[in-house]
């Protein structure tokens, strides 16, 4: 009888470890020589093939190219991340990696470009309580791997505007000492030059309580993302994301202007850090 491991089935970011290493030793590369070839240490290249490390982006290009594989590691790549999210989101990232510009409301929870992967843990913890420790690495590691996009350099990274509500500082997710480590990763995110916050305090009376994301294109329409108990898909039509642009826009004018926002921020982490 085969034992309950063999029978689990691998996650794609283990399979994608695996095609690497296979491939390495076809070729009768050792793991030092793999990452002295392409830039990276032995290290980081046993951890992708053990599964324990979501691959950059120059690291699937790096082993493409030694490979001689075209593009293959690279799409392989993309899809152990769109596997690791639900698939009625994977519109969405498809969209996210194309936009110009991305609009964002936040109502409880940080959006996902904005969070640590301890936030992000302690997330998926919560939410699916029966998911094992190595599927939670690899839904972290695969949220993380979307961040790389406000650093791209070509195409441009986007512009990134979130508004965010105050109660997304507030709702202490993984405890105290986690949040203020969330906190201020979220005032060096707001350092970027193409990230902008805004914090809709409790005082104001929000235009609407339902979080959603625009996302707009230099060659396309733009898109509406809200999602629902059963998930959320891409929204084009005209004038409901017409609609949608004038609710953010409301958002923005009654939110706090730069300074004000990064100063509560530091005011609810000084609170956190007491």
């Amino acid at each position: 009888m085969e034992s309950e491991a063999a029978q689990t089935p691998l996650s794609p970011v283990e399979q994608f470890g695996v095609d690497v290493r296979e491939m390495r030793l076809a070729r009768g590369l050792s793991v030092r020589g793999l990452g002295s070839a392409i830039g990276y240490s032995g290290a980081y290249v046993s951890n992708v093939e053990n599964g324990k490390q979501m691959p950059s982006v120059r690291f699937a290009e790096g082993c493409d190219r030694v490979f001689n594989t075209g593009t293959l590691l690279q799409r392989q790549r993309q899809a152990a991340i769109e596997g690791d999210h639900p698939s009625w989101f994977v519109p969405y990232l498809q969209h996210e990696r194309r936009a110009r510009r991305i609009l964002g409301y936040s109502t409880l929870l940080l959006t996902g470009l904005l969070q640590t992967p301890e936030y992000a843990r302690a997330l998926y913890r919560m939410s699916v309580p029966r998911l094992t420790a190595e599927k939670v690495e690899s839904k972290v590691a695969a949220r993380m791997t979307r961040r790389e996009i406000l650093d791209r350099a070509d195409p441009p990274a986007p512009d990134l505007w979130v508004v965010l509500h105050e109660a997304c500082l507030r709702v202490e997710v993984g405890g105290i000492g986690m949040m203020a480590h969330q906190l201020e990763s979220l005032l060096a995110d707001a350092e970027r030059p193409n990230v902008t916050l805004q914090l809709l305090p409790f005082k104001a009376v929000p235009v609407t309580s339902r979080p959603f994301t625009l996302l707009t294109f230099e060659d396309a329409p733009t898109v509406l993302h809200a999602e629902g108990p059963q998930g959320g898909r891409p929204l084009e039509t005209p004038k409901i994301t017409a609609a949608a642009m004038e609710t953010y826009d409301r958002l923005r004018a009654e939110a706090l202007g730069r300074e004000a926002t990064l100063n509560l921020i530091r005011t609810v982490l000084e609170e956190y850090a007491k």
